[in-house]
């Protein structure tokens, strides 16, 4: 599969995917063809639970993702007319709505900037991971458009509050990586050359969860917040039943009488 993807780098090891945005050049800023090549990898990521079970997204150098590339994108932007503009707003919705519906957990690997498509990328993930240099800038407002793209007005409010939302969407200021772990942005701060051994940490210990039960989990989240609370209860249950007679259940029990690490497969 590597050797498909043209437009970042792209590794495979022990069930654990790596996309590595590599144009350090550019803070790692995205084309037309990378966010093409986003989606389309994810969308396969998303038929292969059996055999990759985490995927990380990170980036070269100094940066995760600065965002669409000036040149590249938004000047091609202002050629388009309003169904071009559309169709290249949807392909770039399909990145977060993949990452968000895919059953592996995502891991953003943030050692740097990441900003506008860049933060939203990081936000659609399941966990973000931030070195101490690293920062958010939801710049879109500043460069005059919407702060709503790409799904994030839907997907902020749920991680901070609707109030600091809308500060961080309608300001677009700079949010450093304390800052961002102070309202739950990031799920951990590490020091700058802690990053990359305390996100294979975390891989780790997602691969050795029951990955149907991680998917699962990832779906309730999903679903749940758009339910109310009566049929979100009554989803858990179906969703329990379920899991509850599927083979990574009984093989827990196995491991436990047996004194001995249970070998889930997501069935």
């Amino acid at each position: 599969m590597s050797a498909r993807w043209h437009h970042f780098l792209y590794d495979e090891r022990d069930g654990v995917a790596t996309l590595t945005f590599n144009r350090p050049d550019r803070l790692n800023s995205l084309t037309f063809d990378v966010y093409g090549d986003i989606r389309a990898l994810t969308a396969e990521l998303a038929t292969r639970a059996d055999e990759i079970r985490v995927l990380v997204i990170r980036g070269e150098g100094r940066g995760f993702c600065s965002g669409g590339d000036v040149e590249e994108i938004i000047g091609a932007l202002l050629e388009m007319d309003t169904r071009g503009v559309y169709d290249f707003a949807r392909v770039t919705g399909a990145c977060v709505r993949n990452i968000r519906e895919m059953p592996q957990p995502v891991i953003a690997s943030v050692n740097g900037i990441a900003a506008g498509a860049g933060a939203v990328l990081a936000l659609a993930c399941d966990f973000r991971i931030l070195a101490e240099r690293a920062r958010f800038e939801f710049l879109f407002t500043r460069v005059g458009i919407s702060g709503g793209d790409m799904g994030v007005a839907w997907l902020l409010p749920r991680i901070v509050g609707f109030g600091r939302a809308t500060e961080l969407l309608m300001l677009g200021d700079r949010i450093a990586a304390e800052q961002a772990f102070r309202i739950g942005l990031a799920n951990r701060v590490v020091g700058d050359h802690e990053l990359d051994t305390a996100v294979a940490q975390l891989a780790q210990q997602l691969r050795d969860r029951a990955p149907w039960g991680v998917a699962m989990t990832k779906e309730m989240l999903n679903r749940a917040a758009s339910m109310d609370y009566s049929s979100a209860i009554e989803m858990e249950a179906w969703t329990q039943t379920l899991l509850m007679t599927g083979q990574d259940f009984r093989e827990f029990h196995a491991g436990f009488t047996q004194k001995r690490k249970p070998t889930f497969r997501g069935r």
